[in-house]
């Protein structure tokens, strides 16, 4: 249940396909999902033990036919590597500590401790939405799956209020807060000292994502989000600055125009310089021969033509533009530029946006929207194979872990779920991720409350930059006076060996007291993971092998930014299974309604039934959480 699965799933419910989502986790988003610390303990002990699932029916090869063939699937995730875990505080003070609020047990990923939980949980059951966001904070996290957050008020998105600071995804109200000025530097205060046992029992606090990005605010996410109404279902908070690291320092990037001439970091002639380019960046494809000559050259070497300085120049091609410096091409530098000025000033002051309560967050949203169309979703439900029919080459049907054989007519499978045997000329690369609890921002200003992006240039010839997402507790991903901190690359090693290099550079590892005062000014890090997650984006059908044509493959999480990858992918899949339809349609509000003594009149709903797939279940006049079971409809708008 990752991101591009969701989408599918969301928009063929939609058009009125019926629908059955299965995963073998017992939380939802795979590689996408976010944990609450104890969550997260829990999923590090799952991969770092990597336990095969036995079969729970042995004899369910009896229900293949001669005319039939299997494709076995995967019983272990790969798909993560070399974990390991780290707390820089007294691990034995939180021996007897227990998460508030927490089951008495938790349960265990794959384990048998995890049947002891009651099956009518949260876990089970399609997902739904909180009413209230002030009576669901608290709430937050009880188990290793995230809830969905809150809704918010009905907004229209309009040309006049789209640049302002409280405006509208759609139908559910952004909470971007106020525009803080973050550009002065004030001197560090002394931080409250955060022990590991307030960790775990604060754990609930905390939506640890396993995949870090933001949501470019013109992105293809946030305008899937919008034209399908999946927005009503997720709240957002405004990235608030972004930083760069140069000459050992971190320092505050001015972006829009009236950040660039309210910078005290750049001269007068610099500001003149940085606004030329960003203008020409905006309208590049009309100049063509200021760029022509470079085309085969890299963007670092384009932007040394431009008489740019030193400064400009990094802040460009490593906070703007946010590309490599040996591998981007200058066309696609321009392009990215491009992209980052686009996406300036329609929510806020930068680009980007973050989801409340993780990231975790956007598949739930769109596996909602697909169980209020009727689909059907089934966790902790592994599944032993594909049968496909050896005439045809079809796959007609699957056969579960309990030994059921469901049939239906497309299949989509998550990248993961694939054997080796199906894999053997994939060459998959992998991301790099480590996940940091901080006590204090690595740039303290006058507001606590930052959601900030750092780039750091690479530390050696041939490595990564690594990109840093700092998270404050107003994004509901952390308790109060701690930062969660996403550190991300591509990998060249092991996540520790890629990363820690930046980790150190940035934070204060040491847990003596006796520290260097350089070691001081630096946030401290209180407890840290790192991990290798399997990058299968870009990958060609072709490259699987014996795949049958109604066979398709999602990949996992990628190691870019923004979440386009899994938006175009979902998209695709969803055209070539049914090129006449609509992708993902609006689904109407529940005040637009109109109900009749016999449940909802289609006409006036905007919405076409057939008799025999006429809803025979009504919604509760006045909802606006969009959660009533409807059944699946035949849309010919």
């Amino acid at each position: 249940s990752g991101l591009p699965e969701s989408i599918v799933a969301a928009a063929c419910a939609r058009v009125g396909q019926s629908v059955l989502h299965l995963d073998s986790r017992n939380y939802y988003g795979g590689n996408w999902a976010s944990f609450s610390f104890s969550g997260l303990l829990s999923w590090i002990k799952e991969n770092q033990q990597k336990t095969d699932t036995s079969d729970e029916c042995e004899d369910w090869r009896k229900l293949i036919l001669d005319n039939e063939e299997v494709i076995s699937l995967s019983k272990k995730d790969k798909t993560i590597q070399n974990v390991e875990d780290f707390c820089f505080g007294d691990q034995d003070s939180a021996k007897d500590v227990e998460e508030a609020g927490a089951l008495s047990k938790l349960p265990v990923f794959g384990a048998a401790e995890a049947e002891g939980v009651a099956e009518e949980s949260e876990k089970d059951c399609p997902p739904t939405e909180s009413a209230d966001t002030e009576s669901r904070e608290p709430e937050k996290a009880a188990d290793t799956e995230p809830a969905s957050a809150a809704e918010g008020k009905d907004e229209e998105i309009t040309p006049e209020n789209e640049g302002s600071q409280s405006t509208a995804l759609g139908d559910s109200t952004l909470d971007l807060g106020k525009a803080e000025d973050a550009s002065s530097e004030i001197s560090a205060p002394e931080p409250k000292r955060i022990t590991y046992s307030q960790i775990v029992r604060e754990g609930r606090r905390f939506n640890i994502d396993l995949v870090s990005k933001l949501l470019y605010s013109r992105g293809l996410l946030i305008d899937l989000l919008i034209k399908s109404n999946v927005s009503r279902y997720a709240e957002f908070k405004n990235a608030t600055r972004i930083l760069a690291f140069r000459d050992g320092k971190v320092e505050q990037v001015p972006c829009s125009r009236a950040d660039v001439f309210n910078s005290r970091q750049l001269t007068m002639v610099e500001k003149r310089m940085l606004m030329k380019f960003l203008t020409f960046c905006l309208e590049y494809e009309q100049h063509p021969d200021e760029y022509q000559d470079y085309e085969s050259s890299t963007f670092a070497q384009f932007l040394r033509t431009r008489k740019l300085t030193p400064s400009l120049q990094h802040f460009i091609l490593h906070s703007i533009a946010m590309v490599s410096e040996t591998d981007c091409s200058t066309l696609e530098g321009l392009q990215a530029t491009k992209k980052f000025l686009q996406c300036l000033g329609r929510y806020g002051n930068t680009p980007f946006l973050f989801p409340l309560y993780g990231q975790g967050e956007i598949p739930q949203c769109f596996c909602r929207m697909c169980a209020v169309f009727g689909g059907i979703y089934c966790l902790r439900h592994p599944v032993q194979c594909l049968v496909v029919d050896k005439g045809s080459g079809r796959c007609k049907a699957i056969v579960d872990h309990f030994g059921q054989r469901i049939s239906a007519k497309y299949f989509i499978v998550e990248d993961s779920y694939l054997s080796d045997s199906v894999c053997t000329n994939v060459h998959y690369r992998q991301i790099s991720r480590a996940v940091l609890i901080t006590d204090r921002s690595v740039l303290n200003t006058d507001s606590e409350q930052q959601v900030s992006i750092l780039t750091v240039p690479p530390m050696e010839l041939g490595k990564p930059a690594v990109c840093v997402i700092e998270l404050c507790s107003s994004t509901m991903t952390c308790m109060k006076d701690t930062y969660l901190v996403h550190l991300t690359c591509p990998s060249t090693n092991t996540a520790r060996e890629d990363l820690e290099p930046a980790v150190q550079k940035l934070f204060n590892l040491n847990t003596e007291k006796e520290t260097e005062n350089e070691e001081l000014e630096k946030p401290k890090v209180l407890w840290a993971v790192y991990f290798n997650m399997r990058d299968s984006s870009g990958i060609d059908k072709n490259s699987y092998n014996s795949l049958p044509s109604n066979v398709y493959v999602c990949s996992g999480p990628d190691s870019a930014l923004g979440n386009d990858c899994a938006v175009k992918q979902a998209e695709t899949i969803f055209r070539e299974m049914f090129p006449t339809e609509e992708f993902c349609p609006p689904s109407p509000n529940p005040e637009d309604i109109i109900y009749d003594e016999d449940g909802v009149a289609p006409e006036e709903a905007g919405l076409s039934n057939s008799p025999e797939t006429k809803p025979d279940t009504s919604v509760e006049e006045g909802s606006s959480e969009g959660s009533a079971a409807l059944k699946k409809e035949d849309n010919e708008d």
